[in-house]
């Protein structure tokens, strides 16, 4: 998903816990799906950047030869102003763009353009014997 493309707001707004717990019927759970994917979009987009931010990279160490870049300043301020990656996965958890299993909570992007496939898995809790 283009995260740049995403509706979620910047700051933070009160969510009704309520809404969330009916989506799986139990608030917990609602968080966890919700932490696993903001989890998998803080990585997606840690990714971008450091890709963007790789080609300005110089190998030199010399201090001297260290200078202002005035694009990289550019990237990192549009990255900073992106809406975090909770309020991203809290928003497609309440758009239903989140498919999940309640067994072992396998968190699927819903994407019309790509097959869903796995993406996080919980771990099993221990049963007692």
């Amino acid at each position: 998903m283009d995260y740049k493309k995403t509706k979620a707001p910047t700051n933070c707004i009160t969510r009704d816990v309520v809404e969330m717990a009916e989506k799986t019927g139990n608030v917990y759970e609602s968080v966890v799906i919700c932490s696993k994917m903001a989890d998998q979009v803080n990585s997606d987009i840690r990714r971008e950047l450091y890709k963007k931010l790789e080609e300005f990279s110089s190998f030199n160490d010399n201090l001297e030869e260290i200078h202002e870049n005035r694009e990289q300043i550019e990237v990192s301020k549009y990255y900073e102003k992106l809406p975090k990656p909770t309020n991203i996965a809290i928003e497609e958890f309440m758009d239903d763009n989140v498919y999940y299993t309640n067994q072992d909570i396998n968190i699927k992007k819903v994407d019309a353009e790509e097959e869903t496939a796995p993406v996080a898995e919980a771990p099993q809790p221990e049963t007692q014997e």
